[in-house]
C-alpha cells in the first residue's frame, strides 16, 4: 500500500491560523504539520499547542518551516544584512530574490553564509519547541512518531540552489540527523489528464510545478544517499484549491502514480485562515490579499475535516482508488 501523509503548513503564522490547524489535529486528521519559526506570535502559538497535546488523539510529526521571505530574522543583529530590510529585522528577500542570488557569483557566497546563520537560528528555535511537544506527549501517553529533524520551507524556498546548499551545510556542520526534507516534486500529468479541471487551476502554479520539478532531482539524490523515503508532493498546482471534490476526483490517479514509482505521497493543505486584525508588517501584503485571508483556506480546512482516515486499515481514499482500478 502507498504511504500517504496528510500535511498542513503554516502553524504559528498567526494565532487564528494555528487555532484552525489545532481543530484539524483534535479531529485526528493531520499526520504532520510545519511550524513557522519567525513570527512574533510563535511563543503564543506554541503555548496553545502545548496545552492541547494531552487531549489530542496523537501528536502529528512536526517540521521546521524555514522562512526567508516573511517574518523577522532570528539571527543576531547585523549578521544577515543581505536578507533583511535595513535595520527593521524584517526578512526582505522575495523568492525571486533568493533565486537570483543563486546565479550571481559575486554575491552567492555572501548570501549562503548569511542564510546559514538564519537557518541555524530558525531550526534551533523550532526544535526546542518540538522537543517540548514530544516531552508533553510522552508524559501524557499521547502517541508521537517524531524522530530526528524534519525540514521544509515557506514557498518551497529550500529548493532554490543557494538555499539548498546552505541548508545541507548547516545540517552537516551541526551533526543533525535529518529524518525528512520535503521534495516539492509534483507529477503534472495527473492534472492535465483530467480535462474538466484544467481551467480551475491558477496558471502560475503550473510554472511553479515545472521549476520545482527541475530542482527536485537533487533532493531525490540526497534522500537516496541517506536512506530516506522518496516522495511526491500534492499541493502545488492545486494550492488554494485543495477542495473535497477535486481531491476525490484525482486521488485514485495520484495514489496509483505514487505506487508505481514507489514513493510516499504527501498531500499538502493550508487549512488556517488569517484574520484582518492579525495582519502586521511581518506578512507580505500581496500574500495577505491572495492567500492568507482567502476563503479558499476555509475550504481546505473543511476538506481536511471531511477526510475519513483509518490508521489501522485502508483509508476511505485507498478504497476509492481500488474501486477505480477495478473499473
Amino acid at each position: 500500500m502507498v504511504k500517504t501523509d496528510f500535511h498542513a503548513d503554516d502553524y504559528a503564522l498567526t494565532e487564528n491560523t494555528s487555532l484552525n490547524m489545532l481543530e484539524c489535529m483534535q479531529a485526528g486528521k493531520l499526520d504532520s504539520i510545519s511550524i513557522v519559526p519567525n513570527m512574533s506570535c510563535f511563543g503564543q502559538c506554541m503555548e496553545m499547542l502545548y496545552e492541547q497535546i494531552p487531549s489530542l488523539p496523537f501528536l502529528p510529526l512536526m517540521s521546521v518551516h524555514l522562512d526567508f521571505v516573511e517574518g523577522r530574522s532570528l539571527a543576531k543583529k547585523g549578521e544577515v544584512p543581505l536578507l533583511v530590510k535595513g535595520d527593521t529585522g524584517l526578512m526582505g528577500l522575495s523568492w525571486g530574490g533568493l533565486f537570483t542570488y543563486s546565479y550571481l557569483p559575486g554575491k552567492r557566497r555572501q548570501v549562503k553564509e548569511q542564510l546559514k546563520r538564519e537557518i541555524k537560528a530558525q531550526i534551533l528555535r523550532t526544535q526546542e519547541a518540538v522537543n517540548k511537544c514530544v516531552e508533553i506527549a510522552k508524559k501524557h501517553g499521547i502517541a508521537c512518531g517524531q524522530e530526528g529533524l524534519r525540514l521544509d520551507s515557506h514557498q518551497h524556498a529550500h529548493m532554490i540552489p543557494v538555499v539548498w546548499e546552505a541548508v545541507l551545510e548547516v545540517v552537516k556542520e551541526e551533526g543533525w540527523q535529518l529524518s525528512y526534507i520535503r521534495n516539492s516534486k509534483e507529477v503534472m500529468g495527473v492534472f492535465l489528464a483530467e480535462k474538466g479541471l484544467r481551467k480551475t487551476y491558477r496558471s502560475i502554479n503550473f510554472v511553479k510545478n515545472r521549476l520545482l520539478w527541475f530542482y527536485s532531482h537533487k533532493v531525490d539524490r540526497y534522500c537516496s544517499r541517506h536512506d530516506m523515503e522518496q516522495m511526491y508532493l500534492w499541493g502545488l498546482i492545486m494550492s488554494g484549491r485543495m477542495d473535497h471534490g477535486r481531491i476525490m476526483t484525482l486521488y485514485p490517479k495520484m495514489i496509483r502514480r505514487a505506487g508505481e514509482d514507489r514513493r510516499t505521497l504527501e498531500i499538502l493543505f493550508h487549512p488556517g485562515l488569517t484574520l484582518g486584525e492579525e495582519v502586521t508588517e511581518e506578512i507580505g501584503k500581496e500574500a495577505v490579499k491572495t492567500f492568507y485571508m482567502c476563503p479558499d483556506r476555509e475550504v481546505e480546512k473543511d476538506t481536511v475535516l471531511r477526510l475519513e482516515r483509518d490508521k489501522e486499515k485502508d483509508t476511505q481514499l485507498h478504497l476509492m482508488a481500488e474501486e477505480s482500478r477495478r473499473r
